[in-house]
């Protein structure tokens, strides 16, 4: 797609400093954009990039105006105004509504006329596929699975029975939504399963990333909640809740029946223990290992981080001592406390 500069402000928003005439059909990077392209600086780590930048139009805050050689789209929040430009210069592709004829859709699914159902896809009796839903190539959804409006499941997703997706969700390549969840009893050393007969259910707008998994519940549903962001390589575990609008990066795993707030991040790595709460608005750096709830809103760490290999040796052998170092201090605590009873400390004991 191809917008003026005047369109463009008008569109997002924001306030235009420049020609509105000017024209672009496409995005690129400060340092790499040719004319013609919509640049972005949100970060003042790049802006070193922007005096020397080829870009038509410039994404930026106020304070980095006076820098700025080519047009400016000036935003409060200059990353959000270039995501929804990009948008606008790259829409989706429009679904055109049919089923592929390789595609193998039971009779007894329902199929709205205007969604897509790609080739190899396979969809199961009782499922319903809504208005302008995309079901790309080598997908499966499962015996009464809905597909929301719009959605938009890319190749090799799997949607298994029972599972709801709302409008707008888009599934990314290989996510597995509803698979059995970790349920398990012990006989005598021996695992046996625990039917898992709940289902997962998602609400509008949330995006599930590539190879992501997301349990169904043992009785209970797993539910993720209006917005929810889930990058790629998470595993979301049975009978889990994640709030409206929340954020989750790659390799985040989180134990079944935990519960998360709404508008939560969690970085990259972060491991969630079983049967937790987090209030909302609660957010984790990467890799931390969390054990226990959070019920009061804030940012928090949990993990050591990486430092030489000599230093790291050191702290483990010291960590290795703590027990005995803590027997110890408790038997010097115990005998100043009889010390203490046999004869009362006074000031002249320090002199």
């Amino acid at each position: 797609m191809e917008y003026s500069l005047g369109e463009l402000a008008a569109r997002l928003g924001v306030r235009l400093v420049g020609a509105a005439e000017c024209r672009v059909s496409g995005v690129g990077s400060l340092d790499q954009a040719a004319p013609g392209q919509l640049a972005f600086l949100a970060s003042a780590h790049y802006r070193k990039h922007l005096a020397a930048t080829r870009a038509s139009v410039v994404v930026l805050a106020e304070d980095m105006l006076a820098e700025c050689p080519v047009n400016a789209l000036v935003a409060d929040n200059p990353h959000l105004a270039y995501a929804r430009a990009a948008r606008l210069l790259n829409p989706s592709p429009e679904v055109r509504g049919g089923v592929h004829p390789r595609a193998v859709v039971d009779p007894a699914a329902a199929v709205d006329p205007t969604s897509w159902i790609g080739p190899g896809a396979v969809v199961e009796a009782g499922a319903r596929i809504a208005a302008g839903a995309f079901v790309g190539p080598n997908c499966v959804v499962g015996a009464d699975a809905v597909v929301g409006e719009d959605s938009r499941l890319e190749a090799n997703v799997t949607l298994c029975h029972g599972v709801e997706l709302g409008r707008r969700v888009r599934l990314h390549p290989g996510a597995v939504v509803g698979s059995d969840g970790f349920g398990l009893a012990n006989d005598g050393g021996v695992w046996e399963r625990v039917p898992q007969l709940g289902s997962v259910r998602i609400g509008d707008d949330a995006e599930v990333g590539a190879n992501t998994t997301v349990d169904r519940g043992a009785l209970q549903d797993t539910v993720i909640g209006r917005g929810v962001k889930l990058d790629n390589l998470i595993q979301i575990g049975h009978n889990v809740e994640i709030g409206d609008h929340s954020a989750l990066a790659a390799c985040v795993g989180i134990a079944g029946s935990t519960r998360v707030g709404r508008h939560c991040t969690l970085g990259g790595g972060v491991g969630l223990a079983g049967h937790l709460e987090f209030a909302d608005n609660v957010h984790f750096s990467g890799m931390s290992l969390v054990t226990r709830s959070f019920q009061e809103p804030g940012y928090y760490s949990g993990n050591l981080p990486a430092t030489d290999n000599q230093s790291w040796r050191k702290t483990i052998a010291r960590l290795r001592r703590l027990d005995d170092l803590a027997r110890r201090l408790s038997v010097l605590e115990n005998r100043l406390s009889a010390y203490e009873k046999a004869r009362p400390l006074d000031g002249a004991d320090f002199e």
